[in-house]
């Protein structure tokens, strides 16, 4: 039974989405990529990272 994976740790996030550590980070200050602690751990849900990259998808053809 595959079960899909619901939240990513922040090194899952930058693999995932291949950005820099800091450009997570600057995202997730900005308000852009939605996170949320559990403990001392954050996390981003599997749809945070979705909507990140549809929103940044939106933004780059409306510049085009």
């Amino acid at each position: 039974m595959y079960l899909a994976k619901l939240t990513y740790s922040i090194n899952e996030t930058i693999e995932a989405l291949g950005l820099s550590r800091q450009t997570v980070y600057n995202e997730i200050n900005a308000g852009r990529l939605r996170s949320f602690r559990v403990g001392k751990r954050r996390l981003v849900s599997n749809d945070a990272l979705q909507e990140w990259v549809k929103a940044r998808e939106i933004e780059t053809r409306d510049a085009a």
